[in-house]
């Protein structure tokens, strides 16, 4: 497979870059982060106008461009460069994702088209209070009417910019069921009644997280998605696409923490010269570069088979194809970013981790996005299981 980028996605990275440069500073990054919303409302408004990345891989039939993942991931590295502060991974590779998955038509006409035009924002909420990432995170409850409408109960946690999204895709189990058995997944308006939701400070300033309590919330039956009762299979491949795009952002940061190093160890001197010239410095950063650039070969062949898994749903091939590249490349990019980010303020040294310098928050973010949809350890295990199940 050849993973060199085409002329056109190259002029996608090139336009990121350059955007990205001027509005994702770190004095935009720490306005943002001070914020309770967690992003700028009117540079958000320019990016759907003026880039219209929001729209980047929904097909035009919903108003979209029509662009693959692999161009949603050249996105997404530039985003994790420059921490871009966005509700660009709930909206895109949460809300977006779970609509073109597990949407009926007339719910992809409706809304996938709203947030394409950039008037929608969205997200997905399916872990309970456990803290787990697989079938058993999914903690509220339904029940279903004669009618066909739904009353959900139960309590939300981990939602990424759940405090601020219009529109939340809300998984919950049928009273009773455990596992992978009883899940559904439904749409729900934020400002519905009995949606109560409360932002949750974590470490990771950059990127916002919301706690969504559901009491006796009223589901209309045009607002139930596709397979309810038996949606896990749907689920679990939103959450293999989330995972794929969370890597891509992490290779991202990987490598911004290298350059970062190496620029720095360039220009501080010690001992009449410059830090970089010593040879334990040099094999830090060729370690860096090493893991960055593997990162980077993991997370583009996951691209690749994420697009084939959206073009053929029905592909019970490429659908077994997904979770192993997905848990490899969020497996890769989790201990990656985390190592390149705790090296490079290690290179810095004592100011590394000083507020002033802006090492710590890839650190934090590195963190975050480690544990967020499960850390190397769990989907090295998820990998080992795929295995053996492909054996047996």
């Amino acid at each position: 497979m050849d993973f060199a980028l085409t002329e056109e996605q190259e002029m996608i990275r090139e336009s990121a870059e350059g955007f990205l440069a001027d509005v994702s500073s770190s004095e935009a990054i720490r306005s943002a982060m001070a914020s309770e919303s967690g992003f700028d409302a009117a540079l958000w408004e320019r990016v759907c106008s003026e880039m219209y990345w929001q729209a980047i891989h929904i097909p035009e039939a919903y108003g979209g461009m029509g662009l693959g993942y692999v161009e949603l991931a050249v996105l997404l590295e530039q985003m994790g460069k420059t921490l871009f502060c966005s509700p660009f991974i709930s909206t895109v590779c949460l809300g977006a994702n779970a609509l073109l998955v597990a949407g009926t038509e007339s719910q992809k006409q409706n809304y996938l088209s709203k947030i394409a035009e950039g008037s929608l924002t969205a997200t997905l909420a399916y872990t309970g209070v456990s803290g787990r990432w697989d079938a058993n995170a999914v903690e509220a409850v339904y029940e279903q009417a004669a009618d066909g409408s739904v009353t959900i109960n139960g309590a939300l946690r981990y939602v990424p910019d759940g405090h601020t999204a219009d529109l939340l895709v809300v998984a919950a189990r049928k009273a009773g069921s455990s596992g992978e058995q009883g899940i559904a997944l439904f749409l729900l308006a934020a400002d519905s009644s009995g949606v109560e939701r409360r932002w949750l400070p974590t470490m990771d300033q950059t990127r916002k997280q919301a706690e969504i309590n559901l009491s006796n919330v009223a589901i209309a039956a045009d607002d139930v998605m596709l397979d309810a009762g038996d949606a896990w299979n749907k689920l679990a491949t939103v959450i293999q696409l989330a995972q794929v795009s969370i890597a891509a952002e992490q290779m991202g940061g990987a490598q911004q923490t290298l350059d970062m190093a190496v620029e720095y160890t360039q220009e501080r001197e010690q001992f009449g010269r410059t830090i970089a010239s010593y040879q334990a410095i040099k094999h830090k950063a060729a370690d860096m570069m090493l893991k960055a650039e593997v990162s980077r070969s993991a997370v583009y062949y996951a691209a690749c088979v994420a697009q084939e898994a959206l073009d053929q749903q029905g592909d019970k091939s490429l659908a077994a194809d997904l979770p192993q590249a997905a848990s490899m490349a969020k497996a890769y990019c989790s201990d990656t970013f985390f190592y390149n980010a705790g090296n490079a303020i290690q290179l810095f040294g004592g100011v590394g981790f000083t507020w002033e310098y802006d090492c710590h928050l890839y650190f934090k973010r590195a963190k975050s996005t480690e544990t967020f949809l499960g850390n190397g350890s769990y989907h090295r295990e998820l990998i080992a299981q795929q295995l053996l199940d492909q054996e047996a």
